[in-house]
């Protein structure tokens, strides 16, 4: 699975472009019938060949980068994947029950996380150590709410709340909560 971090700058440099190529085409329609006199006057070819350029930029940049997202192979095929370890977490009165104290995983095992909410609607989130977010989900009670997540590279990550709850939903927060080891590390312990 590619890390999201990667996603969000590929994503991030190609969508600048594009943005920069409409602000381009923009200003330079602008200049052009702000002009005085026959050489302000855009000729329909060239403008309209590069709206075309920027139509298939654009359908392009969603086409690539689709398969780029980590979480779609797992979506995409969810009905045929089995989760190597299933971790059953509560959240309730703005706490997270966990199934033991931190959760342990291998590197790339599947784990299900299915979270149940008893009174309000939650979110689940996992963090990285910097915070940057590797998934999150809404948990909504009395609603199914799992996701099926494959760990790449060991880390160790907190969860938070994604959601406001109110304002006790602040402190919902259960620093390394979940371990990810390498497999010789899994091995060796």
């Amino acid at each position: 699975m590619v890390d999201s971090t990667m996603v969000l700058r590929g994503q991030t440099l190609a969508y600048t472009f594009y943005c920069l190529a409409i602000l381009a085409l923009m200003g330079w329609f602008a200049y052009k019938i702000t002009r005085k006199g026959k050489e302000g006057v855009i000729k329909d070819t060239l403008f309209y060949s590069f709206v075309t350029f920027l139509i298939v930029l654009g359908v392009s940049l969603h086409i690539v980068t689709y398969n780029t997202i980590p979480w779609a192979p797992i979506d995409m095929n969810r009905a045929e994947i089995k989760a190597d370890k299933v971790f059953d977490i509560v959240a309730e009165k703005h706490h997270f029950i966990l199934p033991a104290e931190k959760i342990v995983i291998k590197c790339h095992e599947k784990a299900l996380f299915k979270v149940t909410s008893n009174d309000l609607t939650y979110g689940f989130g996992l963090f990285r150590q910097d915070n940057s977010m590797v998934f999150q989900m809404q948990v909504v009670p009395g609603h199914m709410n799992d996701i099926l997540w494959q760990f790449d590279k060991p880390g160790v990550y907190t969860i938070r709340s994604t959601e406001y709850s109110g304002p006790a939903g602040v402190d919902m927060l259960v620093k390394d909560a979940i371990i990810v080891t390498d497999e010789e590390t899994a091995q060796s312990n």
